[in-house]
């Protein structure tokens, strides 16, 4: 593992140590809570297509809106051709209550129709060419990778980033940042499910606001705890 400057570790612990007892407590915490994206973390979608567009609706929306929203959406639409046939207002409807229903519709038409003619309707399997896509993030590309095609990356979204400061694992100031340096210290065999410990966590133990610092097992190790953040 590498360290940076960018790196907060307690030095009572190594980096090692405290990384592992982070990452055994945050599995611990995903078998025992109620979190609420333990109902929808399989329901991204079945082919990489629909995991990008399930992940496009979820940008600033609740979890128990995109999912049932994504599951019923891909009913009736299933391919970027069949998203670029439908009228974007019948689309609106379709995906509404998801947040910016309607900016979102016309980015996902527009998504499917780059799909079809650059990518001969195939979903690019490379950061690089998933972050050409409108709407699409390094944190939408990077989900993508790790839940559709199974390769090694780091989805950092706001509990992501707000939970790896908080506790101590990095200093940073903003999600680009805190992704690079995660990769830094976490195992690589990781890297795909600290997002969904993470957000787990963050929704039940470490939320942003009155956090369950008397239950947490990481409160000795952790910087938010002893005043440092």
């Amino acid at each position: 593992m590498n360290e940076s400057k960018n790196v907060i570790i307690s030095s009572k612990y190594s980096v090692e140590d405290k990384v592992g007892r982070i990452l055994a407590f945050l599995e611990e915490v995903w078998e025992k809570e109620d979190a609420p994206l333990k109902k929808y973390v399989n329901s991204k979608g079945e082919t990489p297509f629909q995991v990008l567009i399930s992940t496009i609706l979820s940008l600033r929306t609740k979890d128990d809106i995109t999912y049932p929203t994504s599951k019923k959406l891909f009913e009736i639409l299933k391919t970027p051709e069949d998203f670029v046939k439908i009228d974007t207002k019948k689309l609106e409807k379709l995906i509404y209550p998801v947040g910016f229903f309607r900016n979102k519709a016309k980015t996902i038409k527009e998504v499917s129709r780059i799909i079809l003619d650059k990518y001969n309707g195939i979903v690019p399997s490379e950061l690089e060419e998933l972050l050409k896509l409108p709407g699409v993030g390094r944190k939408t590309a990077n989900l993508v990778l790790s839940v559709a095609f199974g390769k090694d990356a780091i989805c950092v979204d706001t509990h992501v980033h707000r939970i790896s400061n908080r506790i101590g694992l990095v200093k940073t100031k903003n999600p680009t940042e805190t992704e690079f340096e995660l990769m830094k210290i976490l195992p690589k065999e990781h890297w795909g499910k600290i997002n969904h410990l993470m957000v787990a966590f963050g929704q039940t133990i470490c939320k942003p606001v009155k956090p369950r610092c008397k239950e947490c097992k990481l409160k000795d190790v952790c910087n938010y705890y002893f005043g440092k953040v």
